[in-house]
């Protein structure tokens, strides 16, 4: 990955103390990018201290206070900037007020930081880092015949029926931001992600890295399936975006679709010591595997890290922080 790249350029990272951003924000100061990384609290160390440790940190990053709610709150990050990589969105299914927590700074972020995009002179290029949510909730049933694609986008309608706040959220901001930089001719390209797992730089436990350790000394697994990620396969991609002039519109980013029962089955072969539950959370029939096309997040050198692997760095590195012993 140590290339020098991005050497003598520059590039915003939005809510760089994230789980995909700080894997991100590593890769890119390998590269020789210059970062200018967007926190809420440059002063909280359980939120930079894991990023001031990276290579190249202490010449090349310059963590900087932004809100996503606060309009203008982006434009000194974005200054000077070539590349902006917006990464930064609440992140969570538990939602007690899904507007105030989840939509707003959604919606909100994502268009202040294009706005302080459309008024630099600089940027060449925003990054978006979307989600399937975005993707795959449009009414149409997840059948085991079904390839989801790029041109799937979730509705807000069926969102709100079915309750899906971050996937509400998730598809609000994509559709603000394609509109947006139509408008104001942002060269926009958004990346959606499925559950994206793998080892972790930050010292706080993220949603879909929680998701694993709690099937861990769990009673039973969901009846449920779908896709997993390596964060940094999605990091990568993130990159890709940015660096291949030819890249455009979106991209998913999937490796894999398997039922719960499946990710259980991989997990006890991987860990035979695992306390894992035997069985589902309800007595249905299971819920059929969809898959996911692959082909255009190939057109950006993706090359996907299978699940095993993944599944092998998470435990791993949930074990090393103490999330989970055994």
């Amino acid at each position: 990955m140590s290339s020098t790249v991005g050497e003598g350029k520059v590039v915003c990272v939005t809510g760089a103390s994230g789980y995909i951003a700080s894997w991100l924000v590593k890769f890119l100061l390998l590269r020789g990018y210059t970062v200018k990384g967007t926190v809420r609290d440059p002063n909280d160390p359980r939120k930079v201290d894991h990023l001031l440790k990276l290579d190249g940190a202490k010449e090349r990053l310059r963590l900087i206070k932004a809100d996503l709610l606060e309009e203008g709150s982006f434009d000194q990050a974005v200054e000077g900037c070539e590349g902006v990589f917006h990464t930064a969105s609440p992140c969570f299914t538990d939602s007690i007020d899904p507007q105030t927590e989840l939509i707003d700074p959604a919606v909100k972020g994502t268009l202040n930081v294009l706005k302080s995009c459309a008024k630099s002179s600089n940027v060449k290029r925003l990054v978006l880092t979307s989600s399937t949510s975005a993707v795959v909730f449009n009414g149409k049933p997840l059948s085991a015949d079904v390839l989801v694609d790029e041109t799937w986008f979730s509705s807000p309608d069926v969102c709100r029926d079915i309750k899906r706040w971050y996937g509400l959220s998730k598809t609000l901001a994509e559709e603000a931001a394609w509109k947006f930089a139509k408008e104001n001719t942002v060269d926009l390209i958004a990346l959606n992600p499925t559950y994206v797992i793998g080892p972790l730089l930050q010292p706080l436990l993220n949603e879909s890295s929680a998701i694993i350790s709690k099937l861990v000394k769990g009673q039973t697994y969901p009846n449920y399936s779908v896709g997993w990620v390596n964060v940094k396969d999605v990091a990568n991609a993130h990159i890709q975006a940015f660096e291949i002039p030819s890249a455009n519109g979106r991209y998913i980013l999937v490796e894999r679709v398997v039922h719960y029962s499946e990710l259980v089955q991989i997990l006890h072969e991987l860990f035979p010591t695992l306390q894992l539950p035997e069985k589902c959370a309800d007595d249905k029939p299971f819920m059929p595997k969809h898959q996911f096309s692959k082909k255009k997040a190939l057109t950006l050198g993706v090359e996907f890290t299978p699940l095993d692997v993944s599944l092998k760095e998470t435990i791993e590195s949930l074990k090393e922080k103490n999330f989970i012993n055994f």
